[in-house]
């Protein structure tokens, strides 16, 4: 099939279409290069042999996007582009709503000009807020969101509900990501982000081949084992491929999904960082910081439902996004060029 992939060079984008040629597809990649780079394109050539189609634009210019609809059939979409630093949100609100919600909204239109009716959307657990109990299952409220990002996410879940719910004969999946860690095992792919890190693992990784000093955790005295807090890690991999999957099912059952794509285990930060030197050998220096506002103790997903629905399971551990995740950074310690 051929699915358009929004945000297709970004760091889950490229994994995922990596996995759609896997499988088969033909993806068709269309990508601003705000929060990624054109060199990933050759990555992904480099990786499958095939090289997709790659249209540089911004999803929210619908006479860009409507272009890329007239060139070919699209079968399904499978939307990233989005901003993404929930710290940069609190900043910069207006940025991230009117990014964020306008390309949806401006994608939705062309897919029903064009009559696409398969999507799949990159939500995230932010959408759940303050979760009323753990593991954190699909049929949870959406929560009083922390930061103008979940809250951007939350917005256009409800926007796609709606759409839904007008729309019948569309198929949406709204996937609920936990936390991406990991790269490609070729080193070729991996978490390349601008400037300073906003999650953990890049951070590691750059401390580790010494472009940073050292990792500050943010807080060590939540009620948790070790008192850092405990988070839901998957490998990007795992999680990309679950887009695939996902894919699947849209072709067999009609309406709205929703998924959370997750391990179904938490990790502490130092359980993180003991995993890091066990894979890769590499001790990372730390230092202990007052914690993160709206940082919660525990996060992590009930992935039962992706499981039954979808045969869906991450199989690849901690330790493994690791290695993999040191090994691109080795491969590329001043980020893809």
């Amino acid at each position: 099939m051929n699915i358009l992939v929004t945000g297709g060079l970004g760091f889950i984008g490229s994994h995922t279409v990596v996995e759609l040629l896997s499988a088969g597809h033909t993806p068709i990649i269309v990508d601003n290069l705000v929060n990624s780079k054109l060199e990933v394109l050759n990555r992904i050539q480099k990786i499958t042999g095939v090289r997709p189609a790659f249209t540089e634009l911004d999803v929210a210019d619908e006479a860009a996007l409507d272009k890329v609809f007239e060139k070919q059939p699209i079968d399904a979409v499978i939307h990233f582009a989005g901003l993404k630093a929930v710290g940069e949100s609190v900043g910069k609100p207006l940025e991230y709503y009117s990014n964020n919600l306008c390309s949806t909204l401006t994608l939705l239109r062309c897919m029903k000009k064009h009559g696409t009716k398969n999507l799949i959307f990159s939500s995230s657990a932010t959408v759940y807020g303050v979760p009323p109990s753990l593991p954190i299952k699909e049929e949870f409220p959406l929560g009083e969101t922390t930061n103008p990002y979940g809250t951007s996410k939350a917005m256009i879940e409800r926007i796609l509900t709606d759409f839904s719910k007008a729309n019948p004969d569309f198929n949406i999946a709204l996937l609920r990501y936990f936390n991406p860690i990991g790269a490609h095992a070729s080193g070729e792919l991996g978490e390349d982000p601008n400037g300073i890190p906003n999650n953990l693992m890049p951070y590691i990784t750059q401390v580790a081949v010494g472009r940073r000093d050292h990792l500050t955790v943010f807080g060590d005295d939540y009620e948790t084992p070790d008192g850092t807090c405990v988070r839901d890690y998957i490998h990007v991999v795992d999680l990309a491929i679950g887009h695939v999957m996902t894919l699947k099912k849209l072709m067999e059952n009609p309406g709205l999904v929703i998924y959370n794509l997750g391990t179904g285990k938490g990790s502490s930060v130092f359980e993180v960082l003991a995993a890091f030197e066990k894979g890769t050998g590499v001790k990372i220096p730390y230092v202990v910081g007052p914690r993160r506002a709206g940082d919660l103790p525990f996060l992590y997903a009930n992935c039962d439902k992706a499981y039954k629905e979808l045969g869906y399971k991450a199989t690849r551990t901690v330790e493994d996004a690791c290695r993999d995740a040191y090994a691109f950074q080795k491969k590329n310690p001043n980020g893809i060029q």
